[in-house]
């Protein structure tokens, strides 16, 4: 059935009445676009939130000035000096860059791309674009020339905003493909050339800086809250990416809704704290750093560049958040890193931090008391350690996460709430709370939101689809992709397998498009498979599942090794507990290269008896992993098995090792091989 929500608005519906042209004007919006310049019904309810007074980012924006002038909005350092901007310099900073972007030719409903690592020149130019009345859009910086190129002609951007040399490059290399470009604008080191419609951050800030208010303003108040305001391209797998269209309702009610579902508190009951260092050009981190720390007047400190190389723990203690979001590798790292300096740590205090930990998540699991004495022992230890000894408030999204690193964190006192959502809900859709918070689900929908469960067979999954006022407008100049994610009633359809327990609470079971259906016909989610694996196997760092049209399961599995601190490529050095592991099972292995072929015996054993052991609870004989293979590196974003958010790309990776996976099916007689034999059943 076509799920169209498009309102058709041909003057032919109203032939016969006379004044058709001004019930045409008057005709409503419908419920999405993929027009940039279009207006939607905003999915408004009849009470709560739902309810709430739609607002534009700028409504937004000075009612916080109003409210927290004074407070510390931002927060970055140069040097080894702390530098800051409150809220009231904040917006006046914002107003000034928006002259200039008008100044520069920025146009009604154009681009204005961004690329660079967050700082707050990031900010006030995302928030600049919008008050001039363009679209605020993040390039991934790791991106290539021509995907800049691709999300730039998409948004028919005119100016764009560059970090440094580097992104800077990207741009030059596909300058005179863009049109519709006029300035780009470098906001961090000198610099190293000149050149017409190149401007440094302090010139750009000067042709505004005079300017009159009137023309801005002119702008600004005729904006609403169900017009576009921001792009967000979703790195699709497959196809090029397409742009989210957000509406100013979209961002400043989900950060309304958001804060409330968390229980944030306004800064002048207590500032909350937030560090920013996730790619900005995703809504998880658009969402946190700039929307809902907004909405409660909460400060965001800025990470260095090189805070996912090691740098983050550095900040976190300097800055001490009350709220914190990690994406699940984050968690994974501190999580490997915290268990390398226990493994080395004095016997007395390992012996102590295991047991507060086996205390602890005995405490956490079933709320039994008297364990004050680890808590105090160890546990404040471990916050502090981490610069989370403020932080109440520690979330993890946008990718699934291993119950193994949920698990581990919790037994320190240190529980992660799931979020789970996608850009096309602006953000979150449901998020765990202390009070209603059960291990491996995301937890409940935020206020004013609704699930439903599409096609769910037996077993109660089916597929999730969301109602509320976050969904988005629709994908800019994509009628099709807007009506495959749209359904006739304005029900965004997220591609994701879901169950809901008897309490409402939700459970991602995977993705539709991940299922494996191997040649029996048999439907298996790769996910529980290989998470199993993973916790069996401490060595392994990622493994992915095979099987698509296959007559068995086979896997790609890779070790946990070193990470090049400057261009986070993986290396051939183990990571120091994999050593450690490899000790324990009786081997010298300190490298990748001398486990990978089966060239060592006890990992290449301890690795198979780890798989039948998973094999062993498998559902069915399908579910068994037949075959597997260890490959010479791990995944990483350079090397493209990972997204920006460290998303396995499923579909890159089968491209990628083509070879390996193929050599799994070239015999045709079921394998049992002396060297992967099949666990007996």
């Amino acid at each position: 059935m076509p799920r169209n929500v498009f309102k058709t608005m041909s003057p032919f519906l109203n032939a016969q009445r006379p004044n058709s042209l001004s019930v045409l004007a008057a005709a409503e919006p419908g419920l999405c676009t993929s027009q940039g310049d279009a207006e939607v019904k905003l999915r408004m309810g009849d009470s709560g939130l739902a309810a709430e007074t739609p607002l534009t980012v700028n409504q937004m924006f000075t009612s916080a000035v109003e409210r927290f002038g004074n407070y510390t909005a931002l927060g970055w350092k140069e040097g080894e000096q702390q530098k800051t901007l409150n809220y009231r310099d904040y917006y006046q900073t914002c107003r000034t860059a928006a002259k200039s972007f008008l100044k520069l030719g920025l146009q009604r409903y154009h681009g204005v791309g961004i690329l660079g690592f967050n700082s707050a020149e990031w900010f006030i130019a995302d928030i600049g674009a919008i008050l001039a009345g363009g679209f605020a859009v993040g390039i991934y910086t790791t991106n290539s020339p021509e995907a800049c190129q691709y999300v730039a002609e998409n948004c028919k951007a005119n100016i764009i905003v560059v970090e440094n040399h580097k992104q800077l490059q990207k741009i030059l290399q596909v300058e005179d493909k863009l049109p519709h470009l006029k300035a780009i604008i470098q906001y961090k080191d000198a610099l190293k050339e000149k050149r017409p419609n190149l401007y440094t951050w302090a010139e750009f800030m000067e042709l505004g800086r005079d300017e009159p208010d009137a023309p801005l303003d002119a702008i600004i108040s005729s904006q609403k809250p169900n017009q576009c305001c921001t792009l967000i391209y979703t790195s699709g797998t497959t196809g090029q990416p397409k742009g989210v269209m957000l509406s100013h309702d979209n961002l400043t009610w989900t950060a309304l809704s958001t804060s409330h579902h968390v229980r944030l508190t306004d800064a002048n009951q207590a500032q909350e704290v937030v560090v920013s260092y996730l790619p900005l050009s995703h809504i998880a981190a658009q969402m946190v750093d700039i929307w809902v720390t907004m909405r409660v007047g909460g400060a965001t400190y800025f990470a260095q560049p090189d805070a996912l190389k090691g740098s983050l723990v550095n900040t976190l203690k300097e800055v001490r958040p009350t709220a914190f979001m990690g994406v699940p590798r984050v968690w994974e790292k501190m999580q490997e890193k915290m268990k390398s300096v226990g493994a080395k740590s004095s016997t007395v205090r390992r012996k102590v931090a295991a047991w507060a930990k086996d205390v602890g998540l005995q405490t956490n699991l079933t709320k039994m008391n008297h364990y004050h004495i680890a808590k105090k022992l160890v546990f404040k230890k471990v916050r502090k350690a981490l610069g989370l000894d403020r932080c109440n408030k520690c979330y993890t999204g946008a990718a699934p996460i291993t119950k193994d690193t949920l698990e581990f964190f919790l037994s320190l006192d240190i529980p992660l709430y799931e979020l789970y959502g996608m850009s096309e809900s602006t953000g979150p859709h449901t998020i765990s709370l202390p009070d209603a918070f059960k291990l491996t689900s995301c937890g409940k929908e935020i206020p004013g939101c609704k699930t439903k469960l599409h096609n769910p067979d037996e077993e109660g999954n089916g597929e999730i689809c969301f109602w509320g006022r976050h969904v988005f407008m629709g994908y800019l100049n994509m009628p099709e992709k807007t009506e495959e994610a749209l359904d006739a009633e304005g029900w965004l359809h997220s591609g994701d397998l879901g169950k809901h327990d008897q309490n409402g609470f939700l459970f991602i079971t995977g993705r539709i498009k991940e299922l494996i259906i191997t040649a029996g016909g048999e439907n298996i989610p790769p996910v529980p498979i290989e998470d199993a694996v993973k916790e069996a196997m401490p060595l392994i760092s990622n493994a992915m599942l095979i099987g698509d049209k296959r007559k068995f399961l086979s896997m790609l599995l890779t070790i946990k090794c070193q990470v090049n601190a400057d261009t986070g490529d993986p290396e051939d050095e183990l990571a120091p507990e994999a050593v450690e592991f490899c000790k324990r099972l009786g081997s010298n292995a300190t490298r990748v290269s001398e486990i990978t072929g089966g060239r060592d015996r006890a990992i290449h054993t301890a690795i198979q008896e780890g798989i039948n052991r998973v094999n062993e609870k498998a559902t069915s004989n399908a579910q068994r992993i037949q075959k597997w293979i260890i490959l010479d590196r791990d995944f990483s974003v350079g090397g493209g098995e990972l997204g920006p958010t460290m998303k396995l790309k499923r579909p890159v990776v089968v491209k990628m090792y083509k070879e390996q996976i193929e050599n799994f099916y070239k015999e045709l007689a079921t394998p049992t091989t002396p060297d992967n034999p099949l666990p007996p059943k």
